[in-house]
C-alpha cells in the first residue's frame, strides 16, 4: 500500500510538474521583432531592409502594409505597433495627436516621385493638356482615393495644378490605396494611373504590367515625404535600432534600389492638410 501511494504521488507531482511548465511557456511567448506599421507603397523596400536587419543577428520586424490612414486609425484604437511609417505629415500628425508618439523618434525616412502609368502593352503617352480625354480613350484614370489616401491627394494636386483635373475627373475611379490603382492598370482595367516611381518599379520587378509614360513636375505637388514615429506606448528594445538602421546609409540605399528618393531637406516638406481636417474622414 505504501508503495502503492509512493508512485501515485510521484505521478501527480509529475503532472504538476509538467502543467507548471507549461504554463512557463504560455507566460513567456517566443520573442519576435518589432511591429512595423507601414505605407502600403513601401512593401518591397522594407521587406529588403527588415531581412538585412535579420541577417545582422537581430529578431525579424513584423511588417504589416496598408494605406496610412487605414494604419493610422489602426494605431489610434490600439492595435500593436513600434514603429509607424506614413506617406505623409498629415497623417503621421493625426497620430501624434491621438496617441501621441515618443519624444526625438520622428524623423523623415524617404521621399518619392508620381507618375503616370499605363498597361505595358499599350502604346500611351503622357497626353498635353486638352488631350487626356483622347489618351484614355474612355477608359479610366485610377488613383487612390484623394479623401484619404497621400498618394490620392499627391495626384490630385498635381492633376489640379497642371490644369487636367476637370478633363479627367468624370474618368477617375478610386481605389483605397496606391497599390490597388497600380493593379487596375497592370490588369489593364484602367487605362491611366498616377502612382509612386516606387509602385512602378517594384511593378517592374514583379513582370512588368505597366510601363511609365511620364513623371509630373515636383512643383505639381506638396514634396512627398515618409515620416516614421515611434508611438509612445511601444516597449519594443528593438524598435529604435530598427528605425536608425532604416536612417543609416546602408538603409537608404536599399530604399534607393526601390525606386526611393532622399527625404526633403528640413522646411521643404509639408502637407497642405492638417490633423484637425482629416478627422471628418478619419472613422
Amino acid at each position: 500500500m505504501t508503495r502503492r501511494l509512493a508512485r501515485l504521488l510521484a505521478a501527480a507531482l509529475l503532472a504538476l510538474t509538467g502543467l507548471s511548465l507549461l504554463a512557463a511557456c504560455a507566460d513567456d511567448p517566443e520573442p519576435t521583432g518589432p511591429v512595423v506599421l507601414a505605407a502600403a507603397s513601401m512593401q518591397e523596400a522594407l521587406e529588403d531592409a527588415a531581412d538585412q536587419w535579420a541577417a545582422q543577428g537581430h529578431l525579424r520586424p513584423v511588417l504589416s502594409f496598408a494605406a496610412s490612414g487605414a494604419l493610422a486609425r489602426q494605431i489610434a484604437i490600439g492595435s500593436p505597433a513600434d514603429l509607424f511609417i506614413s506617406a505623409d505629415e498629415t497623417w503621421m500628425d493625426w497620430v501624434a495627436q491621438q496617441v501621441s508618439v515618443r519624444d526625438g523618434s520622428r524623423a523623415d525616412v524617404a521621399g518619392n516621385t508620381l507618375v503616370l502609368v499605363a498597361p505595358a502593352a499599350g502604346t500611351a503617352a503622357f497626353p498635353a493638356k486638352g488631350g487626356w480625354g483622347k489618351a484614355l480613350a474612355g477608359g479610366k484614370l485610377a488613383l487612390a482615393d484623394p479623401d484619404a489616401v497621400p498618394a490620392g491627394r499627391y495626384a490630385k494636386a498635381a492633376l489640379l495644378s497642371t490644369g487636367v483635373w476637370d478633363e479627367v475627373s468624370d474618368h477617375v475611379v478610386t481605389t483605397a490605396d496606391v497599390r490597388a490603382a497600380l493593379a487596375l492598370v497592370s490588369r489593364g482595367d484602367a487605362a491611366l494611373g498616377v502612382v509612386y516611381a516606387s509602385d512602378a518599379k517594384a511593378d517592374a520587378g514583379a513582370g512588368g504590367g505597366v510601363r511609365v509614360v511620364g513623371t509630373f513636375p515636383e512643383s505639381s505637388h506638396r514634396p512627398i515625404v515618409y515620416p516614421m514615429a515611434i508611438p509612445a506606448r511601444s516597449r519594443h528594445p528593438d524598435a529604435d535600432a530598427f528605425r536608425l538602421f532604416l536612417l543609416s546609409d546602408a538603409g537608404q540605399r536599399i530604399l534607393a534600389r526601390h525606386g526611393f528618393s532622399p527625404p526633403p531637406a528640413p522646411g521643404e516638406n509639408g502637407d497642405t492638410g492638417t490633423a484637425a481636417a482629416i478627422e471628418e474622414t478619419a472613422f
